[in-house]
């Protein structure tokens, strides 16, 4: 190591100085050390294919087929998803599951198809495998969407985890989306994107990869059909994309193509075919339903690394008090531990923190609480010495516990992959609920431990129980911030089991939103970083975990008041709508940034705050049937190419389309609509899609249109729930969902349909239910009448 790592390292742990930059090197050599004799060295290798087909044994829902050197199993579920595995993998175990894999459809059958090769026919899908051991996804109709050749492996000569590769091929129309939450997007581009969480260790932009979110999730978006690829293995990995290109009507079309590598564990896949709605419904029934967040979550949250008091909670909650603006949630970062050591508070700065988290919720206002994964190394802490008498702690392969390098200095870490611990875990979280936090923040939970060369976190060696199977960091890494989220998610729900949890993770993996949500991360404050941060929420959208936000303005420097107002306008329409810095960063208080800034933003939060029952709504659909949120605007058309390239706009449920100003000195944009007619929830002009349309951008708000026959349930000015309802074209009708949720408990309330049509010269909305159509429950509120 050289002194240009050694000032790195002093950087990357802030004020600790080179007392602390010692101890993140001499965590990086324990972690070299530790992965030098934990794991074995890998020699000489030798490559398998699956050679050709022997024979085939039909079995519910599918069956097995032997090659020459391995097997093949598939297998169809009644929810119509597709599972197939190499050597014999199955379903099970996997951490992206939520409970036990799904039944095999009976109607599925596998039988034999030309030149010697096998298939299976399902309702919405045609499984072909090759007699070499290409296997072909086509529609009903007999349309290839992808078709994966057959894979290799190469296994070291002495036994160990093999390596393998597969690539697959698609259509040259096809659009590729997903693997996570992605900086460049949310169409991914030509290009090597790999499958490892990491904590990047500065703020990011588009072009940075991998971040937080990592996921071997695939929306591949085609002319033919809309499909959904997951290869369930949580070990280190890149994809290679690369998209097709039509041959212009000549026939010489150039397939898409994915090549997947991985350095060990299963050769395993589920697909997914239909529509982006129907993809998403089987997705969430096999990964799990999206929490539904307490409605305060859906309001506006803000935090400040840096708040350094109670005083200065007070001060920035009167500083919105004041200003008439809305305020839902206040978030304390690290700097409100003592010594940055967890489950623990500053009594100096902090004295009496329960008196104000009481004195918040008066004023409709949560606390929430950071909570990094990291223990002190500390003999006589209640926390670490608790974990090392119920032995809780990561250890390396000679059975020492592993010691990494975090913000309070040298730490320990949670095996979250075990069950035992996740309860220990979740209890200490009573500390949390006693200082009246209401909801967790769970951050560095890649997990990161400070490194002077290297990657930021544990060794691969290091051991885990893997739910009582055992394995080492290599297969841990990504899914230890999902087992920390479940952990919390549990914990509070045992704690507080008549209240809905609220968690947000930095890190987690396939199956995450169904312990909570996640937010961008550390973005960089400029206009790039704007723009990643609205890519970030529409591909993790498409990967299943709704619920995300960026940070408003940015992590790090003091963005431009511009730059600040049109952050914060784009976040008051996302799920998550948090105004956060770093501790050097500048303020991110609305009224810091002038007073035309100030009531630019009042009219967002105040929208925002009008908004709230649609985002209820939308968080309950979520839950119900896997849709985000926040959706691209192809969503419901994805045949249309021009949409599938649209990534300045979005859709916010099926009502609203929102165009956001991604660029400085914007004063015209161009947005391009779906098809249907679309009203400027300003002017109340009507549009008309499919097609491009030019309009003007003032700096008060951002455009956003609202779809002709919508019902959209907002709060009214006496503060109770109203529908508000956008004619319909002529000769057409419309309608929407309400779901009316109570706040926090479990109740599930109904939903109810609406339906509007005009009759005359009036616009009718009748309820739609079980004794027929009848009036509506609400006042209603129609617009966009002089276009109708």
């Amino acid at each position: 190591m050289d002194g240009r790592d050694l000032v790195r390292s002093v950087k990357a742990v802030g004020s600790g100085g080179a007392v602390q930059g010692l101890r993140t090197v001499r965590a990086a050599w324990r972690r070299r050390r530790t992965d030098a004799t934990g794991l074995p060295r890998r020699g000489a290798e030798r490559a398998r294919v699956p050679g050709p087909v022997q024979s085939a044994e039909p079995g519910p829902g599918g069956g097995v087929v032997r090659f020459a050197r391995t097997d093949l199993r598939i297998t169809v579920a009644v929810n119509g998803a597709v599972f197939w595995g190499w050597d014999g993998a199955e379903p099970e175990p996997s951490y992206a599951l939520a409970g036990r894999c799904p039944e095999p459809d009976p109607r599925a059958l596998l039988e034999p198809d030309k030149d010697g090769g096998w298939r299976v026919v399902a309702e919405r899908v045609t499984v072909v495998v090759s007699r070499h051991g290409a296997i072909e996804v086509r529609t009903p109709g007999g349309v290839t969407l992808r078709r994966d050749l057959p894979p290799r492996w190469w296994e070291p000569s002495d036994g160990g985890a093999a390596r393998w590769m597969q690539r697959s091929e698609v259509a040259a129309d096809a659009r590729f989306f997903g693997l996570g939450g992605r900086a460049s997007g949310p169409r991914l581009r030509d290009g090597t994107y790999r499958l490892w969480n990491t904590d990047p260790g500065r703020p990011f932009g588009p072009g940075d990869d991998p971040l937080y979110i990592t996921m071997p999730v695939q929306m591949v978006v085609a002319d033919a059909a809309t499909h959904l690829v997951f290869l369930d293995t949580s070990w280190d990995g890149t994809v290679t994309l690369r998209e097709g290109r039509e041959g212009a009507g000549s026939g010489h079309d150039r397939a898409g193509t994915s090549e997947m590598r991985m350095d060990g564990g299963p050769l395993r896949c589920w697909v997914m075919v239909g529509t982006p709605a129907r993809v998403l419904l089987v997705w969430a029934s096999l990964t799990g339903a999206p929490a539904v967040p307490p409605a305060w979550a859906l309001g506006h949250h803000h935090a400040r690394w840096g708040f350094g008091s109670e005083q200065e909670v007070r001060r920035i909650v009167a500083g919105y008090q004041e200003r008439d603006l809305p305020l839902d949630a206040v978030h304390l970062d690290i700097d409100h531990y003592d010594g940055h050591r967890v489950f623990t508070v500053d009594r100096e700065r902090f004295p009496k923190l329960p008196l104000l988290a009481e004195e918040m919720r008066r004023h409709g206002i949560r606390l929430v609480s950071i909570v990094d994964p990291a223990v002190k190394a500390e003999p006589g802490s209640p926390v670490f010495d608790g974990g090392s008498a119920e032995d809780v702690f990561v250890r390396d392969a000679s059975g020492r516990v592993v010691e990494g390098v975090v913000w309070p200095g040298e730490s320990v870490y949670p095996d979250f992959t075990d069950a035992r611990v996740r309860r220990w875990w979740g209890r200490l979280l009573e500390e949390r609920r006693a200082q009246g936090f209401e909801g967790l923040w769970l951050d560095m939970n890649e997990p990161v431990s400070f490194t002077a060369f290297g990657e930021n976190t544990l060794p691969r060696s290091a051991r885990h129980a893997l739910e009582g199977r055992g394995g080492d960091h290599r297969e841990a890494h990504n899914v230890y911030g999902l087992c920390m989220a479940r952990a919390g998610y549990d914990g509070l729900r045992n704690l507080a089991p008549e209240e809905r949890p609220f968690l947000f993770s930095r890190s987690g993996w396939v199956g995450m939103q169904r312990y909570g949500g996640t937010w961008s991360g550390d973005v960089a404050t400029d206009w790039p970083g704007l723009r990643a941060s609205l890519s970030l929420v529409l591909g993790l959208g498409l990967c299943g975990v709704p619920y995300s936000g960026p940070d408003v303005g940015g992590f790090d420097g003091s963005p431009s008041p511009e730059l600040y107002l049109r952050w914060f306008q784009l976040a008051s329409y996302l799920p998550l709508f948090r105004t956060h810095a770093g501790v050097r960063a500048g303020r991110r208080e609305p009224w810091e940034f002038g007073d035309d800034v100030l009531e630019h933003a009042r009219v967002a939060l105040v929208e925002r705050r009008r908004l709230l029952p649609y985002f209820v709504t939308l968080a309950h659909l979520a839950r119900r049937t896997g849709a985000p949120y926040v959706r691209p605007v192809w969503w419901g058309a994805p045949e249309d190419r021009a949409l599938r390239d649209c990534e300045d706009a979005f859709l916010l449920g099926d009502g609203l389309l929102v165009a956001p100003v991604l660029d400085p000195g914007v004063e015209r944009r161009t947005v391009l609509l779906p098809r249907g007619r679309w009203y400027d929830t300003v002017t109340e002009e009507a549009y008309q899609g499919p097609g491009r349309v030019v309009v003007d951008v003032s700096t008060e708000r951002i455009p956003v249109f609202a779809r002709a026959g919508a019902v959209l349930p907002v709060r009214g000015e006496d503060g109770g729930l109203e529908l508000e309802v956008w004619a319909p074209a002529r000769g057409r009708s419309g309608g929407g969902l309400v779901v009316r949720d109570g706040g926090e408990g479990w109740d599930e309330p109904e939903a109810e349909r609406y339906v509007t049509r005009w009759k005359g010269r009036r616009v009718v909305v009748r309820q739609d239910g079980d004794k027929g159509r009848t009036e509506p429950l609400y006042p209603v509120r129609v617009r966009g009448l002089g276009h109708g």
